[in-house]
């Protein structure tokens, strides 16, 4: 697999308003149910994402290991799930939505992770601060699908890796681009990739 060349799968959107929504949809050659599993079984999650740990049902609440926390909304196996998606003692409103759907002998992945952003937030890093996160999320998935076992990717390092690097680069500015089509204004989207980038993959010091 070329690691790089995953980012080409995913197709990428901004719905720009008040509530700020990134979606993410791409094809992954696995059946629904097991992609569904992948998302849902704590242990299979903490191979390609973060440990969680909680009440894991409908009704109940999650909490990903020093990431975000919350309560599971709906639970509708093995198509839909939906999360508040909470992180730091302020967050207002966050949600993430996972539907799966069969297509072309595997699985249609749609995430929308919508939330109430800051516009100091906003200004300075755009849609990348989430949507690189999620395509970084997503390629964990898609090595987790391929092997059946861990990712085989060391999260520390993989920025400071040539292929971590144009990973990143290559998702920020992919971001970039759904920010100019929802409407963002060049100046602007030109200076979020920048310092989404620059978080996501800082330069190392020679």
């Amino acid at each position: 697999m070329d690691i790089v060349d995953e980012l080409l799968k995913a197709q990428r959107e901004l719905k720009d308003g008040d509530v700020k929504t990134v979606v993410l949809r791409r094809h992954f050659d696995a059946e629904v149910e097991d992609v569904w599993d992948a998302c849902t079984d704590a242990g299979r999650l903490s191979r390609w994402f973060l440990p969680v740990s909680g009440d894991l049902r409908l009704g109940g609440t999650y909490q990903l290991q020093g990431n975000a926390g919350g309560e599971i909304l709906r639970c509708e196996p093995p198509n839909l799930l939906k999360v508040s998606w909470l992180f730091g003692e302020n967050p207002g409103f966050s949600e993430v939505e996972v539907h799966l759907s069969a297509q072309d002998g595997g699985t249609l992945f749609e995430l929308r992770h919508s939330a109430e952003v800051p516009p100091e937030f906003w200004g300075r890093f755009g849609p990348g601060a989430t949507g690189v996160g999620w395509d970084l999320a997503l390629l964990g998935l898609a090595l987790h699908l391929s092997t059946g076992g861990d990712t085989g990717v060391d999260e520390a390092t993989f920025h400071e890796t040539s292929e971590g690097r144009r990973y990143i680069l290559g998702s920020s500015r992919a971001w970039g681009e759904a920010h100019l089509a929802a409407g963002g204004p060049p100046d602007e989207v030109a200076a979020s990739v920048a310092a989404t980038t620059a978080f996501y993959a800082p330069e190392q010091e020679s």
